[in-house]
């Protein structure tokens, strides 16, 4: 992981992630690590803030009533017949590098995602997930009609992993989705994805939502990078889901469907509703999304095991194994390790600060820290960093800088 990026070494086990776009010579995975709390009073600001994009945008919004949804209460039938005309096969070319006895070649492999319509002021696009049309050529589009269109790429984000494409389709192939926010969604309610696995158009799972707040580490094309702040979800997804909506029982998108761990049965990803709203008109305006939140820390998840190597009380949040140089954390004052541990087969650099709170929250882990600066800091703000130090607790007050471009 490069020093530019905020990082983090799993202290356990780390799951593999397979990032859910066909292209048969060349899978992705990736990483996914564990758990985050939120504060009540800063979801109920993040859902004002939500609301308010959503009337800009010109999306539908409905009350916050998903913790009180059964599985009963989703209606597959009802939820597909309303929704399959918003999603879309993303089809795309890709070189692909192959080893052989006799060296390496190349060649050209079809790609293969989803995508759905949103609509912004007045005109209508195709979101979509960045690994699905990173690196590639000939896009198109095709509607659930089978109309297909040559698409462009016009805005993309590989630290949130969405992307957005125009393309000049027939105005009554577009039926754009609604969102609703991702910060009412709770852990057991139900959720269902539509996408094309394996080039399979259409084709519908459900589940539930398995917990809030994870982390994504990926590697494609363009290097590694994370995502902060994912849903993970229990409905089926495979190869050729990615980019499609997750929907809510009301059959609005709270997510874009975007990875599973590698051979597990039922564990999959989406990049948050809330992630898709603010970063949609920086992405359609300008192609991009500059506004990341950068702390330039690297470090580990406090556990047990560790605690007890370094003679700590504290068994959770972040132990900084590192700075990056002239990084805001750096600036601050904040310390990484000095000296380097062994535990079971992994390597720890000991000695820094461990990062326990923001602005009052409690960071019980590295999911927890990336989460909490993703949806609730901006670039110039100053965050409060409640750390443990020499076995004392002191408060840092550093100011957010903005991540590095990957």
């Amino acid at each position: 992981m490069s020093s530019k990026e905020i990082t983090i070494k799993a202290g356990i086990g780390l799951l593999l992630v397979l990032v859910i776009v066909f292209g048969p010579m060349t899978p992705y995975y990736n990483q996914a690590l564990a758990s985050a709390n939120t504060g009540a009073a800063s979801v109920e600001k993040a859902n004002g803030v939500l609301q308010d994009r959503n009337g800009q945008l010109g999306f539908q919004s409905i009350p916050e009533q998903q913790g009180n949804v059964s599985i009963n209460g989703l209606n597959p039938v009802t939820i597909y017949a309303a929704a399959n005309r918003s999603v879309v096969i993303v089809q795309s070319s890709r070189v692909a590098n192959t080893l052989t006895l006799f060296g390496s070649s190349s060649g050209i492999e079809t790609v293969f995602g989803s995508g759905f319509i949103v609509k912004y002021s007045n005109s209508y696009y195709v979101a979509t997930n960045f690994h699905v049309v990173d690196s590639v050529v000939n896009v198109t589009v095709t509607f659930w009609n089978g109309d297909a269109y040559p698409a462009t790429v016009i805005g993309s984000d590989p630290y949130s992993d969405i992307a957005v494409l125009t393309t000049n389709a027939s105005a009554s192939d577009f039926a754009p989705l609604g969102f609703d926010s991702s910060s009412s969604i709770r852990v057991g309610q139900p959720v269902m994805a539509i996408g094309n696995p394996y080039g399979l158009s259409g084709s519908v799972t459900f589940g539930i939502v398995s917990q809030v707040g994870r982390t994504i580490q990926y590697q494609s094309n363009t290097g590694t990078f994370t995502v902060a702040g994912a849903i993970q979800f229990s409905a089926p997804i495979n190869p050729g889901n990615s980019g499609g909506p997750l929907l809510d029982a009301s059959g609005m998108v709270v997510g874009i469907t975007s990875a599973a761990v590698t051979g597990s049965q039922g564990v999959g990803f989406a990049i948050p509703s809330d992630t898709i709203v603010r970063e949609l008109p920086f992405l359609i305006s300008s192609g991009k999304y500059d506004k990341h939140p950068f702390l330039g820390v690297q470090g580990v998840d406090m556990n047990y095991q560790l605690s007890q190597v370094i003679g700590s009380s504290v068994t959770y949040g972040v132990m900084i194994e590192k700075t990056v140089p002239g990084g805001p954390a750096d600036k601050a004052g904040l310390k990484g390790g000095q000296r380097t541990v062994t535990i079971g087969e992994d390597q720890y650099r000991v000695g820094g600060d461990v990062i326990v709170s923001l602005n009052g929250v409690r960071i019980v882990n590295y999911d927890s820290f990336a989460t909490y600066l993703e949806t609730y800091t901006t670039p110039g703000q100053s965050v409060q960093v409640g750390i443990i130090r020499s076995g004392n607790y002191m408060v840092v007050q550093v100011s957010v800088g903005t991540r590095p471009s990957q």
